[in-house]
């Protein structure tokens, strides 16, 4: 498949200084990364930057600094995780991006092949405003910009969008390699595409639903979101989360979906308990005989069932969300059940399966299949907004 965006292989990177966008806000406890995935996904185009003798300068945000410097978001303690995942020493430059010359002179005296970490880009208010001069001052400690920070691409900061018009860019391989999964999930997919779609709340993913009905060929919706869609088909759901002024929402989407052959699959039946919390008594009710007192906590073996069905019918899946409050037994049952069978069917070669978003990526871990799909997005807004439809700044700098 000919990518519609620049690629590493497309770039002189012989000795060249390489400023490469990474995402380097990950958890930290104690002064130590608890979760290495972002970096270690960072590290094959590291490698084949620094296998061309090319200075390796990674720029990226740490938290919420408000533009002013802050130690407690300083990106010094991510290096040794960095160091770790990649075996071989990182170098550490303080920056102040007011005056880049204390950076110029640790870049410039460093060995070809090297590999330095700048401090956080948010430190400067100019980095969430894309100042023009701020973007200026970045491209100047590099010959060429590339981007392997897909999570941060649906903002249009300095380091994701402003420096990729001022030197020759590209995607690095963990960006490539995300775009690529993306493509093969929604933009030019293998047919019929089933998307599943589940979480709390129907008015976080209003612009989500309204982009899936006109794109794919069925819908399951789950979690507390399928209960303001059976409150808008007439249905009790008696004390289950549901937003019930969203119902005329729920029925536009549910017309939209009939207009452009979209089947949407709900919940027909459900694991209902009386209390919000772990391993509370439950019991199975059809979705048309919900006791008012109940709550709706997962979807039913009926259900699964269904979704089964859909997905052996299925060339493609997209996944976002839970089905149920996966993170207490035992309302996890839906989700994990659903996540085996698409793993099965993608490990047997029948399916290409893409998922992303938090709680998705952790659901997917808690069913043990993480590794079993065809790719799993840590992106987060960035996956959510790519599933929206909506163009990404990141992304969209460079394009051929």
């Amino acid at each position: 498949m000919s990518a519609t965006f620049k690629t590493l292989d497309e770039l002189d990177l012989k000795g060249k200084r390489v400023l490469l966008r990474a995402d380097l806000n990950v958890p930290v406890a104690d002064g130590k990364v608890t979760d290495a995935t972002r970096i270690e996904r960072l590290v094959p185009t590291i490698r084949e930057l620094a296998r061309h003798d090319a200075k390796v300068v990674l720029l990226s945000h740490f938290g919420r600094p408000k533009g002013k410097v802050d130690h407690e978001f300083s990106l010094e303690q991510v290096v040794p995780a960095i160091v770790e995942a990649l075996g071989k020493p990182v170098g550490f430059i303080a920056t102040d991006w007011n005056d880049l010359t204390n950076a110029q002179k640790g870049i410039d005296t460093g060995p070809a092949g090297g590999i330095f970490v700048i401090e956080n880009t948010r430190f400067h208010p100019g980095e969430e405003s894309n100042d023009p001069e701020l973007a200026k001052r970045m491209a100047s400690l590099g010959d060429v910009f590339v981007n392997d920070a897909f999570s941060a691409a649906h903002r249009a900061h300095a380091s994701t969008e402003g420096l990729a018009h001022l030197l020759p860019a590209a995607a690095g391989l963990a960006m490539q390699a995300e775009l690529e999964a993306l493509e093969a999930g929604l933009g030019k997919p293998k047919r019929p595409v089933l998307a599943v779609v589940g979480g709390a709340k129907v008015s976080s993913k209003i612009d989500l639903l309204e982009n899936l009905v006109a794109k794919v060929d069925a819908l399951v919706i789950g979690g507390g979101m399928a209960n303001t869609f059976l409150h808008a088909q007439g249905r009790s759901v008696g004390k289950s989360l549901a937003e019930k002024d969203l119902a005329d929402t729920a029925r536009r989407i549910m017309d939209k979906a009939a207009k452009s052959g979209c089947a949407i699959i709900l919940p027909i039946d459900a694991v209902v308990a009386w209390h919000f919390k772990a391993d509370s008594p439950t019991r199975l009710y059809g979705v048309d005989a919900i006791d008012p007192d109940g709550m709706i906590l997962d979807v039913g073996p009926s259900s699964i069932e269904r979704i089964q069905g859909a997905i052996d019918d299925a060339h493609t899946v997209v996944w976002n969300g839970p089905l149920g409050a996966f993170e207490m037994n035992p309302f996890d049952a839906g989700t994990v059940a659903v996540a085996k069978y698409v793993a099965k069917r993608t490990h047997d070669g029948k399916l290409v399966s893409v998922a992303g978003g938090g709680d998705t990526v952790s659901a997917l871990a808690h069913a043990g299949v993480k590794d079993d799909f065809t790719y799993v997005s840590t992106a987060g807004g960035a996956f959510l907004e790519w599933m929206e439809g909506k163009p990404l700044p990141g992304v969209q700098a460079l394009k051929k």
